[in-house]
Order: C-alpha cells, then structure tokens, then sequence
C-alpha cells in the first residue's frame, strides 16, 4: 500500500510535470531579424509594410512569429556587430537593406539573407544571378539607380534654363552612390549640364548641404538613392521648400510632404514584398531556389502647390505623363 503522504507526492510531481511535458511539444516560434541601415522613426512604415507582407503569408508579430529589430541608426560600420548578434541568436531568417543585407551575408552563409535594394544584386555581390540566387541570399529590388538619368532629364525638362544642378549621395553607401555619380555624370554631360555630387551620411549635414547649393549657384537638386534620404523624406522636402531649391526624389512621399517632385517606384511595396519573402522562407522554401523579384511599377508625382510656390510653369507634356498631380 502506498502511503498517503508518498501517493501526493507522486501526484504533485506528476502535476508540475504534465505542464512541461505539454510545453516542450509546442513548436518553437521563429525568430526573424530584421536589421536596417537606418532608425526606427525614420523607417517605421516601411517595417509596417514588412508586417503587412508576413501577414499575408499568415505570420503575425507575437502570435506565431517574433521579430528582432537592430537598427544602425545611420552607422553603417555598426552593422556587422548587429549582423553577428543576430547569428548568435540563431534567427530564422535576416531581413535586410543594402548595406546591412552585405553585412549579413559576410556573417552566415547557412541563415537566409532576404535584402530589399535600389541597386544591381548582382553588381552588389549579393546574389550570383537574378533568376538563380543561389546560396542563402534572395530579394527584392526597387529601381531607382537606373532611372537617375531619366530624373536629370525630368528636372531639365521642367527648368530647361537651369544649366547647374546638384546630386546627393551618401559617400557611407559606396555600392550605390558610386554607379550613380557616374551614370549621372554621362547624362549630365549629354544634357549639357554642369552636374555637382555632393555628399551627406548624416542628417545633421542637411542645412549645409543646402547652404552649398547656394554657393555652387545650383538652379536644381537631385537627391540620390539612399535609405538616409529616403527615411527623411519629410524634412528634405521641407529643405527644398525652404530654400526653394526645385527638387526631385525617387520615393512618392517626398512629394507628398511638399517636395517638386518624384519619379520612381514604391518603397513602402518593396518592404511589403520583403515581407512577402520572408513568410516564404519560414514555410520552407530556400532562397536559392527564390529568384530576385524585381518591382517594375514606376510612378512620376508633381506637387503643383509647390512648383507654383516656386514660379514654375509645368509644361503641358510633362503634366500629361504624371501618373499623379498633387494640387
């Protein structure tokens, strides 16, 4: 017979037992890093739109997937300290901008790597081929270094008297801002413009980035692809107005926050596609076998409340080929 203290005992261990018994078999949830160039302010609706996409491959932040945020807040040079943090967490897989997706795929070459990029994945040293990734790296890519000559022209179409204009690059962000310079040199050259490349990695330099332009008696300013501009979209807009330094940019925001105008594809798609990829790799597929994605909607928005603020007179053709005219 078992003694009455003995028979509690057993049960009361067996009752401590039963609930770590039923918690070892629930499945693990999935880690996935998400690591950016950039802050957490400046690139909060773009991690929204990288939700979004998960969501709609059935993953939900804190119910069946936790997300690990690392943001370099503009140093880059932060980032293979965040790329190896993330490796030593074991993430499932690292979603990533330019600079920090290079960062990633130099710590692991076994963890997915999935980058959303304005650049050439090829040409980057990210992936070996569009259509074959091969290795752990996959992505999607937003056009934007592409069609840097095409806005020199918009500008120079718009203010055909203006024979100075200015770029601006992030020099922190070679990858990008070197093949830039060079394609808008060639164009600038074509066009007949004197093209000045000015160079910013923080935006602390952005008032003098602009007190510059006045120097160099630059007519126009074209600001380069980069995650720092395009997570200030705001403020530069704000700059230009100010300064009331005509301006074109590549993401639809600028011109919604009263920048001249803006011609390129959706940032905020992009990181909902980024999303999108990663929920695929949590089911199982493998980035090798995902090929590039790339985004091919591409939009020109002219803000005419401020290019009449600015004296410009919007031709007539560049108005009829706007997919969007801010009144």
């Amino acid at each position: 017979m078992i003694r009455r203290r003995n028979f509690l005992t057993l049960l009361g261990g067996a009752a401590v037992a039963w609930p770590l018994a039923a918690r070892a078999q629930q499945p693990t949830m999935p880690v996935v890093g998400f690591l950016n160039s950039q802050s957490a302010d400046g690139y909060a609706h773009y991690a929204h739109a990288f939700r979004q996409g998960l969501g709609e491959t059935g993953f939900v932040e804190g119910r069946n997937v936790a997300i690990e945020y690392r943001w370099a807040e503009t140093q880059n040079d932060r980032l293979p300290a965040l790329a190896a943090d993330l490796v030593s967490r074991q993430v499932r897989v690292i979603a990533a901008n330019t600079p920090a997706a290079l960062a990633s795929k130099a710590a692991t070459t076994t963890i997915p790597v999935i980058f959303v990029t304005a650049g050439d994945p090829v040409e980057l040293g990210l992936v070996a081929s569009w259509n074959l990734p091969g290795g752990n790296v996959t992505g999607v890519t937003q056009p934007s270094i592409e069609l840097g000559p095409k806005k020199l022209e918009l500008l120079h179409e718009l203010i055909p008297t203006a024979n100075i204009i200015a770029v601006l690059v992030n020099p922190t962000n070679p990858r990008l801002a070197e093949p830039e310079s060079r394609a808008l040199q060639a164009a600038a050259r074509t066009l007949g413009l004197e093209l000045h490349v000015l160079e910013t990695s923080t935006e602390r330099d952005f008032d003098m980035v602009f007190a510059t332009l006045r120097q160099l008696r630059a007519s126009a300013l074209m600001i380069g692809s980069d995650a720092l501009f395009t997570s200030r979209s705001e403020k530069l807009a704000t700059l230009a107005l100010g300064h009331a330094i005509p301006t074109i940019f590549e993401n639809r925001e600028f011109a919604e926050a009263g920048g001249l105008m803006t011609y390129g594809g959706s940032f905020t798609d992009a990181y909902r596609k980024l999303g999108v990829y990663t929920g695929r790799i949590l089911k199982g597929e493998k980035p090798a076998d995902l090929p590039v994605e790339q985004a091919t909607k591409i939009e020109l928005v002219i803000n005419m409340k401020t290019a009449k603020s600015l004296s410009l007179t919007v031709p007539p053709s560049l108005l009829a080929r706007a997919d969007e005219v801010i009144e």
